[in-house]
């Protein structure tokens, strides 16, 4: 046999071991049922008492059940599985009371196998985070001892051995080291970090073992914020699923009112038992739960952190989506564009010595440059620079290869050289840097704030989902921002926006008749119906946190180098890749119509089986029998959330 297949049939005989282990008292049902089988031709009386017994075990455990679920404001028990219990055994039908209580203590273990299943890639994130590190001794390099990761203070150095998850945030002071990512990011290339790169937490060591200084203590680190997302998502019920547990009344009060009405009818108590064996809500009660658990784990797949299950379920229902644009919809710094360079000196000259020199500046046009610059040294690199000084706002001055390089404004060079020059007037989205070699203005290097590669698919994407309304807001210029939305599709546009304008008008978009509590609008929740206006902020998690806050969702996307568990997000795109905003809507909207259609069938099922044994069409214990049959189907097809097809283009499979 094949090692993959091999894999699979255990893995396969491991989780069905798993799962009849999983409730003792589904193993003692199983024995009663056989041990009463034994004794039911001869001593009958034995047979019924231990039938009884383990009736009333069951109620007590369900009554409990009913109790905690009331104190909690949740309808999650099956007080009909009580009735349908408590009248099987009073017509004497002792069989069907006994699969009755099989079936609780099964559908208990199946909903548990569903919930793992559902969370699995929760549960993995969770099983990662590490327990404890290595301390390395400030007087010994040598002595290395354990602790508890809640111990690490800010400034120990660590050791991480091969294949050990980063305990904390710090930075590398190993000469380099090979880190995987993809826990964090979704990144399936390790990353090459060298001393001084900093290094996250939940990143898995692919090298020899490295040492590291702690930047943070676990609870502020990266990893540990994920989690926090993680465990509040867990832990949350989506307002839809709180609308099934609703909804699971009036379905007890209609299964009840067929009992009562077949009862009546033909004068037979049978009848009434008949019904009730048959009456279940766990469609209601488990399936929805179970979908939206699959759609979380599935957007923590694809790298996206929801803070509970409630921002799934309203991103299936956006109308209306904001875009932040530098650093969302754009590079997060202006890149190079083309460079005009002066008679004397070429294009690649003017760029290679500028971009030397720009590497030791913090202005914000700097690093593009300075990006684009690197490849045209070759591996070397570009050189350092020498005597190098700048001009806050003005520019940079400084020595590449003994050549004396400045770059920065026309102005401020033809003051400090005594020369001038004259180019073409820019165009409105369009930055220039002037640089100057040995004394004479040499050119000048053009920057835009250029759109991702991906974002005019996004945006296509977006609206190909039916979203209409899209709109950038931005504090860069007109002609910038007006330039960037044409070249992706975006026709709404509001430019120079402090952040308490942006604010404003994402605000001021927003309506107020939201998470109505009438039953009409329950029932719309479920059904995916309602006139409910939702607005989406996408942003980069930190100047734009007013706006993130004040929308229905905010997502703030970042790279993993950011700190992800803003206040202000209600969700974390964690590989800052622009795509992943249509594909959390296409998952959103698919666990949406899974939940919806595992419920029908589910509930469609019970009513259809229900009426037939009214009509004396279903024998009791046979009814019984299907009553499990429906609710296994109706979890297992809300399972199908978990499936991860083709969502967006450019989304994996």
């Amino acid at each position: 046999m094949p090692k993959k297949r091999h894999g699979k049939m255990a893995a396969f005989w491991k989780g069905f071991a798993k799962f009849f282990t999983s409730s003792p008292m589904m193993l003692v049902s199983i024995a009663v049922g056989i041990v009463c089988g034994i004794l039911w031709n001869n001593a009958k009386i034995v047979a019924i008492i231990i039938f009884i017994l383990l009736s009333i075990y069951t109620l007590v455990i369900e009554i409990i059940d009913i109790i905690k679920g009331w104190m909690a404001h949740r309808a999650g028990s099956d007080i009909l599985a009580v009735i349908a219990i408590v009248s099987a055994t009073l017509v004497g039908t002792f069989w069907a009371a006994w699969i009755i209580d099989l079936m609780v203590f099964t559908g208990g273990a199946i909903e548990e196998f569903a919930q793992s299943k559902a969370g699995e890639n929760l549960t993995k994130l969770m099983e990662n985070a590490p327990k404890t590190a290595h301390l390395v001794s400030p007087e010994n390099a040598d002595a290395v001892s354990d602790l508890p990761v809640e111990k690490i203070a800010v400034g120990d150095v660590l050791l991480v051995k091969p294949g050990e998850t980063i305990p904390v945030d710090g930075v590398l002071v190993s000469q380099e080291a090979s880190v995987d990512m993809s826990m964090i990011n979704g990144e399936p290339v390790p990353a090459d970090l060298s001393r001084g790169d900093k290094v996250l937490s939940g990143g898995v060591n692919q090298s020899a073992a490295l040492y590291m200084k702690a930047l943070a203590a676990a609870k502020d680190s990266e990893y540990q914020q994920i989690l926090k997302l993680v465990e509040s998502a867990n832990d949350s019920r989506a307002p839809i699923v709180k609308t099934a547990d609703l909804l699971a009344v009036p379905f007890t009060v209609v299964s009840l009112a067929i009992g009562i009405i077949a009862w009546a009818c033909s004068r037979d108590p049978v009848r009434f038992v008949q019904v009730m064996v048959l009456a279940t809500p766990c469609p209601l009660l488990i399936a929805a739960p179970v979908a939206y658990m699959g759609g979380i784990g599935r957007l923590a797949k694809h790298s996206i952190i929801v803070k509970s299950q409630g921002v799934l379920e309203q991103m299936s229902r956006v109308s209306h989506i904001f875009f932040d644009k530098t650093g969302t919809l754009t590079s997060k710094d202006p890149q190079v564009y083309r460079v005009e360079s002066l008679p004397g000196f070429d294009d690649g000259q003017v760029l290679k010595l500028a971009g030397a020199l720009e590497a030791y500046s913090v202005h914000i046009l700097a690093k593009g440059i300075s990006k684009a610059a690197d490849p045209l040294w070759g591996k070397g690199g570009a050189p350092s620079a020498e005597e190098v000084e700048e001009d806050p706002g003005n520019g940079i001055r400084g020595k590449v290869e003994g050549r004396a390089v400045a770059a920065g404004k026309l102005q401020w060079l033809e003051r400090a050289l005594g020369d001038s020059a004259s180019f073409p007037d820019l165009a409105p989205d369009e930055i220039g840097v002037f640089v100057a070699v040995d004394g004479k203005i040499a050119g000048r290097i053009i920057l835009k704030d250029l759109p991702r590669p991906e974002s005019k698919t996004a945006i296509e994407e977006l609206k190909r989902l039916g979203i209409s309304k899209i709109t950038m807001v931005t504090g860069d210029r007109q002609g910038t921002a007006d330039a960037v939305a044409s070249q992706l599709g975006i026709k709404d546009v509001k430019a120079r926006l402090l952040p308490e304008e942006k604010l404003a008008v994402v605000s001021d978009d927003k309506r107020n008749d939201r998470n109505e509590k009438s039953g009409r609008k329950d029932f719309e929740r479920l059904i995916g119906g309602g006139r409910e206006h939702v607005t989406m902020m996408v942003g980069d998690g930190v100047n734009d946190a007013p706006v993130l806050a004040s929308s229905d969702i905010g997502i703030a996307m970042t790279d993993g180098s950011a700190t992800v568990a803003s206040e202000s997000a209600q969700a974390v795109i964690m590989n800052d890749e622009i795509l992943a905003v249509p594909r959390a809507i296409a998952i959103s909207r698919q666990t949406k119509n899974v939940m919806l259609q595992a419920v029908l069938l589910g509930i469609g099922l019970a009513l259809v089986l229900m009426i037939l044994a009214a009509c004396n069409l279903i024998p009791v214990v046979v009814g019984a029998i299907l009553q499990e049959v429906i609710d296994s189907v109706a979890i297992f097809y809300a399972l199908g959330a978990i499936i991860d097809r083709k969502t967006v283009v450019g989304a994996p499979r």
